[in-house]
């Protein structure tokens, strides 16, 4: 990390600001943060992942009072991807990270199939390319940056932050890039991502990325005590295996809250001098979700509020940052209100939909966590989920259940009129809630958010993708150079450019190059990561002028 006087946000045109004008954002707002004397520009970006309208009004009834977000309401985003009205994840945190809409499971590239009406055709030579995100822009204004998950870090929304795949699915090199990001701070899930063996997301090129990280000089964190006492500038904290758990069920004593890792992280970005951009994900929400959980739901939506508030304290203090939080999608079509009620609804008062959903101290994966092999402690597994004063047909229903989350899931949304129209994603448009300068309003694309970002901070994304991805075969065949793919190690091809005595080597997903020249070899650190997709490899412009 950086604390030095550092340049300032470069300042925005009067075609930007009316172009922005045009897509929603305000004029007064654009302009509000270059009348601060208090530079440097931030952004917080918070993503609730999954989150339709239905669950946030459950939680804020659930809570009994407003929530923090309610405050910065302030429009809505339109989520569908370049394929579909219902995205995936994946393309989701594309068009909010990079500006680019793309398809089903991509990850930081343009996509291949444009279908839905209104977004720009890609030429199909463009197809799968690397595109920048905030994150790469801010880190090459000097800003200090950070990503937060209660997933695996690896997983798709903050991937799209901060890496670039064919598939969200590919933990290995998404982990192995944000590894060589150089991001400041970076705090979740996903450790066994970033270490050979056998579990599931284990590597299977057998680099100890942990190891990279210690020569890199962060400070690895493991714990919530670990985590709240270091002073360390350069901080990864890797909380659980894969996902940590609902903030209902936390450990308290080993993980972190949402809010405490989003205090940590602004708290230690913040003392760069030239600002930061940090993302936060409240990830669960969605999990929960897809298993119709009302519980899961309630617990990590005001999971997320904490930290909402967390960014909000510091930006109100600040004065020159901008926070937005937003869901990606929509996920579960989740009412108050079911067939149960259709015919009384105007007569039942909210405590009939609340108390039920009270009684719950964990959510449904928590609880059953708690379950016998032989279930014999069923009634007491189901009462932490809140199912009391079961009948003795009802328990041996749920004893005898093959799919027994669901049929726990759907008893309590029964007690409490809660009902689902599906289990995957869905198509509606999300509130979108803003603060600080800068901020957009309205009804907003998922892409504009981005450019939104940018223009904040002070660059412009299509210049970052034009400095951060060239094609390295076209750009160093052009310098005369002859090149090859070498798939030596299967797990680990690296691109190699030869020129006389001149040999250039870029391993996939790094942001080093290997000069052999004159039987010397010298490692250089470049701008960015070299990104492989799985056609073409895609390098930093500086890389192609090392041999010069």
């Amino acid at each position: 990390m950086k604390h030095r006087l550092g340049r300032k946000a470069a300042g925005i045109s009067m075609a930007a600001v009316v172009a922005f004008s045009a897509l929603g954002f305000g004029y007064n707002n654009m302009t509000a943060a270059k009348n601060k004397e208090n530079e440097p520009t931030n952004v917080i970006m918070m993503v609730m992942d999954g989150t339709s309208a239905g669950a946030t009004s459950l939680a804020r009834w659930y809570k009994g009072e407003n929530l923090a977000m309610d405050e910065i309401m302030i429009g809505g985003v339109r989520t569908h991807s370049a394929e579909s009205a219902i995205t995936d994840s994946a393309p989701a945190a594309t068009a909010l990270a990079t500006g680019h809409k793309s398809n089903d499971k991509i990850v930081g590239l343009l996509p291949e199939l444009v279908n839905t009406p209104g977004v720009e055709a890609v030429d199909p030579e463009d197809a799968f390319k690397p595109v920048a995100n905030v994150l790469e822009g801010a880190k090459l204004l000097g800003k200090s940056t950070g990503i937060i998950s209660t997933s695996e870090i690896q997983h798709a929304t903050p991937a799209g932050f901060s890496a670039h795949a064919a598939h969200r699915s590919n933990y290995q090199d998404i982990a192995e890039q944000q590894v060589y990001q150089g991001i400041d701070v970076v705090l979740g899930g996903g450790k066994e991502s970033l270490l050979p063996g056998e579990a599931k997301n284990s590597r299977v090129d057998g680099e100890d990325l942990t190891g990279v990280l210690d020569a890199q000089g962060y400070d690895f964190v493991e714990t919530r005590d670990e985590l709240l006492q270091t002073n360390s500038n350069k901080i990864w904290g890797s909380f659980a295996p894969s996902a940590l758990a609902y903030d209902f069920d936390r450990n308290e004593n080993h993980e972190p809250s949402l809010a405490e890792m989003t205090k940590k992280a602004i708290d230690t970005l913040s003392e760069d001098e030239d600002g930061f951009f940090l993302f936060v994900e409240g990830s669960k929400v969605d999990w929960a979700a897809h298993a119709n959980d009302p519980i899961g739901i309630i617990s990590d939506v005001l999971a997320f509020d904490d930290a909402v508030h967390e960014a909000l304290e510091f930006a109100k203090k600040d004065g020159n940052t901008m926070v937005i939080a937003v869901s990606d999608h929509g996920n579960s079509g989740i009412t108050m209100g079911n067939l149960n009620t259709n015919s009384n609804y105007p007569e039942i008062p909210v405590s009939t939909y609340i108390d039920p959903l009270k009684k719950a101290t964990m959510t449904v994966e928590g609880a059953l966590k708690q379950l016998n092999d032989d279930r014999s402690n069923m009634k007491e597994v189901a009462e932490l989920y809140g199912l009391d004063n079961l009948t003795e047909t009802e328990i041996e229903t749920l004893q005898a259940s093959k799919s027994l989350q669901a049929d726990l899931s759907k008893m309590l949304s029964e007690r409490a009129n809660i009902g689902f129209s599906t289990g995957g994603h869905t198509g509606e448009d999300v509130f979108l809630y803003a603060y600080g300068p800068s901020k957009p309003y309205g009804l907003v694309d998922n892409t504009d958010i981005a450019k939104t970002m940018a223009a904040h901070l002070g660059f412009d994304l299509n210049e970052v993708t034009e400095k951060l991805f060239v094609n390295a075969r076209e750009a160093f065949e052009k310098k005369g150079y002859q090149t090859r793919i070498d798939v030596t190690d299967e797990h680990n091809p690296v691109f190699v450019a030869e020129k006389q005595n001149i040999k250039i080597e870029l391993p996939i997903n790094k942001n080093i190059a290997h000069i052999t020249q004159n039987n010397n070899t010298l490692t250089k650190t470049l701008d960015g990561v070299t990104v492989y997709n799985e056609k073409d490899f895609y390098v930093p412009e500086s890389a192609v002028n090392l041999g010069e």
